[in-house]
Order: structure tokens, then C-alpha cells, then sequence
């Protein structure tokens, strides 16, 4: 029995999730699409910026994710922004659910990728930054650009 490596290839990565939260534990789920939004996934055309995950009854849910209309789709067009079904373990959804309720942290979809053909969601665990912890993280990376430019100079 031969294994296959399956390649991944990122879609959209939710680049203001980094900036707003601490990513304490991220974990890969499943989604449920229709055709034609898998459709518009392979053009690209979705934005991950103000999402979150929930959980209701048991079921962990996508919320606010755009993914917009397949051109040639006409009636099979779905909305854009319905909430979408994510597939986990129930352990697993169970096991979030009580660290969101308890502890006061967020589900935040942190990246939308094809692994093979299928599309799999990165469900970050994370914690809100206070406006303080953005502006020590801007200047760690402005110092570290800084020292980066600074030893390219000198090796010249």
C-alpha cells in the first residue's frame, strides 16, 4: 500500500486574525459547500476578514465568511455570507466549546486551503490582544526588519 502526500494550497489566509488575537492551538476541520462555491474557492474568491466559529447544538459553525457567487452558477448560487456547517470530531467541538465558555477565548478561521480536492478550514483557539499588545508586536517586527537590513548592509 503506497501513501500519497496530499499537496496543500492555500486559498485565503485571515491575515487580521494574527493581528487581533493570540493563537494559543489551532486544529483543521472540514467544511460543507455546495458545488458552485467550491466553484468560486478555485478562483479564489472568498474573504475570511470578520469570521468567526460557533457552536450550536453540538455542530461547529462558520459565520461570516464571503465567499462570493460563481459566475456560470445561476440558480445554484447559494448567499454568500450563510453560515456554513464545519466538520470535527463531536470530542473535539466539545472540547472547544468548553475552553470558549469557560476561559473566554475565540474560534477564529485562521486559513481556507484545498487539501487534495477537498477544502479544509484552520480553526484557530485564540485570545483577544488589549491595544498595547498590537503596538509591542508592530515594534518587534520593526526592529527585527531593522536588524535584518542592518547585517544585509554590513555583509556587502
Amino acid at each position: 500500500m503506497k501513501m500519497e502526500k496530499k499537496a496543500l494550497r492555500t486559498i485565503a489566509q485571515n491575515k487580521k486574525a494574527f493581528h487581533d488575537y493570540f493563537v494559543e492551538e489551532s486544529m483543521e476541520a472540514g467544511i460543507e459547500l455546495t458545488g458552485t462555491e467550491v466553484k468560486s474557492l478555485r478562483q479564489g474568491r472568498v474573504n475570511l476578514k470578520d469570521s468567526w466559529c460557533s457552536v450550536v447544538n453540538g455542530e461547529l459553525l462558520l459565520n461570516g465568511v464571503h465567499i462570493s457567487p460563481y459566475e456560470h452558477g445561476n440558480i445554484f448560487n447559494r448567499d454568500p455570507v450563510r453560515v456554513r456547517r464545519l466538520l470535527m470530531h463531536r470530542r473535539e467541538i466539545m472540547r472547544l466549546f468548553g475552553l470558549v465558555k469557560q476561559d473566554g477565548y475565540s474560534l477564529i478561521p485562521l486559513s481556507l486551503y484545498f487539501k487534495g480536492s477537498r477544502v479544509k478550514v484552520q480553526v484557530g483557539l485564540c485570545k483577544g490582544k488589549k491595544n498595547y499588545d498590537k503596538r509591542a508586536d508592530m515594534a518587534e517586527r520593526a526592529a527585527k526588519r531593522d536588524m535584518e537590513r542592518a547585517m544585509k548592509e554590513r555583509n556587502r
